[in-house]
């Protein structure tokens, strides 16, 4: 039996893109490079012959003078490949072609397919969409050539136009009249290298470029062989999974109840590209899926795959497996909180890369504005590691002149015999610490990502880490450490204590590790990994999210309770974080330090109390789990709260409060340090004529502040009702799911879980499932030959049963909205508790979600607070 891996059917599916990758440049845009590092799929790319891989969207000068030293000649193939829609990748793909003056044939791959772009809403492309583009492409590159050559004085050799032609009616409106194609400065000796290149060229490129458009449908980060995330900056990942209506609460999660319209026609743009992706999927690792569905975009996804089934897959012989499809809002609760996962620690502790381009359009775009507002800008999933801040920590008492040296040596080219004697071992302090700042300064190349470092592929522990808990990974990464040193011959003055790892004992191995500038290299990948273990346990980053997992325990203590005990323990966070918050400001940065969390966490543990709430005493409120005095009470304290600590003012429901928020606090500190002051008055500083009309002015000018903080208070209040409003969708998450059966939240019963587990709803879901239960509200979608057996031939009794998902030996589970770590950790859990070792079952989501994604998703830009 074939053993499904998605990592696998990715590098299988690039392999036999060989034919258009060789001898060409390649172009990979945000998404794509994503993807590719989690595959590790570079090396495998220049092994099929592509001269150099270039970013889509940051096009340097560089580029153009990769076949500088060629023997062939200038590059005449250019492939593009794109997580995003055609019309959204335009102008960057035009970019490239006005660029390289040389190019004969632009391949373009997109991880769209030709019917989703026909179908996404107001796409300006019908069903021969590739085709369409193909001649929209050329006929834009074209009309560029002409309006150079019209413009009076313009030099040849510049790479590309300032602005668009406003009466040419092709592909050009969808870029920006400022930034459409930005001009790169490029060197003269550049210039001078592609002059004679371009004059003998440029007529010929313009008569001849041939583009041609593909399909390429596994663009996609691998977490595990059984886990996946899609890119962050790919459309499926940025598209709208819900329109605004009453059910809703982010663009980027599925609306709270089933009161949609289920016509695919009404579909949010995220519903339909994500049942174009998944049918893709199948196909492409050839499974034929039998499709159920758990929620109401879940509903809408299925039924769109089910009538695409029915088109395209008649009489193909595949393998049968299993689609679950499960809306992210039945269980909010997991991704708010803060898990027992060394990887969901590492994700959220570490820098993200920066984003390659804005999916907001620039200054005079005319894009549509409905168009544009259904794009989200997720986080990437790239998890930038800072390893020279590791290894060059001041904390570490060992002497580290020799790492210092090594790593000096190993970053100016390898040749430590060009070392300064006076740089590596001076005695003298001021030298000392110069060498110190000049190699810190040169360290900052030594950045890499969690799961790839140049050819090294970091992956595999990436593999091994996701379904530990948060001691148990760092002790294997203490293994894997300690087996390094062994294979380097390496001896570590560390005392070993077996089934522990502490941070400064993974500090000095990294760093033993890394003195050598050959087990560097050799080594990075583990390096690197273990550095961002040893960011995770890092005091500051463990104390704060060990503080949130203790606060989210008492939450859930109290919702078996009261809702008088629950409200209470949400006030007193809430003023803890404003009180420690505050007095961190006012003292400074090393006292901000100490506080273990911030008024944003206590917001994000509002939601999740919320969400308890709802749980445990559904009918405490009129609209809402609490009583008026115990919500009242809540809501002066983030008031308060909110008045201390105007930081928070970057959450949408304060956006246009910004100012009056900062302004108010720092009058407040003017007012504090003036009274500090007037404690101690200066008699001489006062003159007797002064006396009558002081009492006046400081009368009139109390009597504006009053009348100033009154307004600002009145606006706060607004805004802050507006977010228990949005608290009162979350907290009726339990009645709205309703048509789901009552068993949504208590899927535990009935079947042999412990009701006090901590497991989230995905690990009690499957385990359900697999032990052949029925899940209330669990929907299959027959296919339509499965439709005329149940209506047709059902009375001659050749009635097609309902397939139950347990009898599948392949299961992919999709979640709508996003999964996290603990999710894929507690899945595993379920099938190696279900006793069914031939289970091959697949988890996919979204994107991959921390905590602080939440709070951006349910209070931030996107929200429909």
């Amino acid at each position: 039996m074939a053993v499904v891996d998605v990592a696998i059917a990715c590098l299988d599916s690039i392999s036999q893109l060989s034919e258009h990758i060789k001898d060409s440049v390649l172009y990979l845009d945000g998404g794509c490079t994503e993807s590719f590092q989690y595959l590790g799929a570079f090396p495998s790319l220049l092994s099929l012959g592509a001269r150099a891989i270039c970013s889509l969207e940051n096009m340097s000068p560089l580029d153009l003078v990769v076949d500088w030293n060629s023997k062939l000649g200038p590059s005449r193939n250019i492939v593009v490949m794109t997580s995003r829609l055609l019309s959204d990748a335009h102008r960057y793909i035009l970019r490239c072609l006005s660029s390289h003056r040389a190019v004969r044939h632009c391949t373009i791959f997109t991880s769209i397919s030709e019917i989703a772009h026909s179908a996404y809403p107001d796409s300006p492309l019908g069903p021969d969409a590739f085709h369409e583009y193909e001649m929209l492409l050329v006929q834009d590159f074209e009309e560029l050539i002409k309006k150079r050559r019209s413009k009076p004085g313009e030099s040849r050799d510049n790479n590309f136009p300032e602005t668009k032609p406003v009466e040419y009616e092709g592909w050009l409106q969808f870029t920006s009249n400022d930034e459409d194609i930005p001009d790169l400065e490029v060197t003269s000796s550049g210039k001078k290298l592609f002059e004679d290149n371009f004059a003998s060229h440029t007529d010929d490129v313009r008569q001849n470029l041939v583009v041609s458009v593909h399909h390429f449908p596994l663009i996609l980060c691998p977490l595990s062989p059984r886990a996946f995330v899609l890119p962050s900056e790919g459309s499926v990942a940025e598209a709208c999974l819900s329109l605004e209506h009453e059910d809703s609460l982010s663009q980027g999660l599925p609306p709270l109840s089933s009161r949609m319209p289920s016509d695919g026609d009404d579909a949010p743009p995220g519903a339909t590209l994500t049942a174009h992706f998944l049918y893709q999927l199948a196909a492409k690792m050839d499974l034929k899926m039998e499709i159920f569905s758990l929620g109401s975009s879940s509903k809408m996804v299925g039924k769109i795959l089910t009538d695409m089934s029915s088109l395209y897959d008649v009489g193909r012989r595949k393998r049968s497996a299993g689609l679950l499809l499960i809306d992210r809002t039945l269980d909010l609760l997991t991704p708010c909180c803060h898990g027992d996962s060394l990887v969901d620690r590492i994700v959220s502790c570490l820098p993200r890369r920066e984003r390659t381009a804005a999916t907001a359009p620039a200054k005079g775009s005319q894009i549509p504005l409905k168009q544009v507002m259904g794009n989200l800008q997720r986080a990437p999933l790239d998890v930038q590691i800072p390893l020279g801040e590791v290894l060059s920590g001041e904390d570490d008492k060992v002497n580290d002149n020799r790492l210092l040296k090594g790593i000096d040596s190993f970053l100016r080219g390898w040749n430590s015999d060009r070392f300064d004697s006076k740089n590596v071992g001076s005695v003298n302090g001021n030298s000392n610490i110069q060498n110190r700042e000049s190699i810190s300064s040169q360290m900052e190349l030594l950045k890499g990502s969690i799961v790839a470092t140049e050819s090294l592929r970091g992956t595999p522990y990436l593999e091994a880490l996701l379904d530990r808990r948060t001691k148990d990974g760092a002790v294997l990464v203490k293994k894997w450490l300690q087996e390094a040193l062994r294979r380097e011959n390496i001896n570590v003055n560390v005392k070993i204590r077996p089934g522990f790892a502490s941070r400064s004992e993974l500090l000095l191995m990294i760093k033993a590790l890394a003195k050598s500038q050959s087990s560097l290299v050799r080594n990075k990948a583990l390096i690197q990994f273990s550095a961002a273990t040893v960011i995770a346990l890092d005091e500051s980053n463990s104390a704060r999210w060990d503080a949130l997992i203790s606060a989210e325990k008492i939450l859930n203590a109290s919702a078996g309770d009261t809702s008088q005990s629950l409200a209470i323990q949400i006030d007193d966070l809430i003023n803890k974080s404003a009180f420690l918050g505050s007095k961190g400001q006012k003292i400074g940065t090393k006292e901000k330090s100490q506080c273990p969390f911030s008024l944003r966490d206590a917001l994000l543990l509002t939601v999740v109390g919320y969400i308890l709430a709802g749980e445990n005493f559904p009918t405490s409120g009129l609209s809402g789990p609490f009583s008026w005095q115990e919500e009242r009470l809540l809501k002066e304290a983030i008031i308060d709260a909110v008045l201390e600590n105007p930081d928070v003012a970057e959450l949408k429901f304060l956006y246009s409060l910004k100012g009056e928020l900062e302004a108010n606090r720092k009058r407040i500190s003017s007012d504090e340090d003036k009274d500090k002051s007037a404690k101690e008055p200066d008699i001489d500083d006062f003159d007797d004529d002064q006396w009558g009309s002081w009492g006046d002015e400081d009368a009139d000018q109390s009597k504006d502040q009053s009348y100033g903080d009154m307004q600002l208070k009145l606006e706060l209040r607004d805004r802050v009702d507006a977010l228990f409003k949005l608290l009162h969708k979350l907290s009726s998450l339990k009645s709205r799911n309703n048509p789901f059966g009552e068993g949504t939240y208590s899927l535990e019963s009935g079947f042999g879980i412990d009701p006090s587990s901590t497991k989230g709803f995905l690990y009690k879901l499957i385990t359900r499932i697999l032990s052949k239960s029925d899940v209330p509200g669990l929907e299959y979608h027959s296919s339509a030959v499965g439709r005329l057996f149940k209506s047709g031939f059902g009375r001659f009794g050749l009635g097609q049963a309902k397939p139950s998902l347990a009898d599948q030996n392949v299961i992919l589970v999709f979640v709508i909205g996003g999964i996290n770590c603990v999710e894929v950790r507690e899945v595993q859990e379920a099938v190696s508790e279900s006793g069914m070792p031939d289970m091959e079952l697949l988890l996919g989501g979204t994107t991959l979600l921390t905590p602080s994604d939440m709070l951006e998703l349910l209070l931030g830009q996107y929200s429909y607070i």
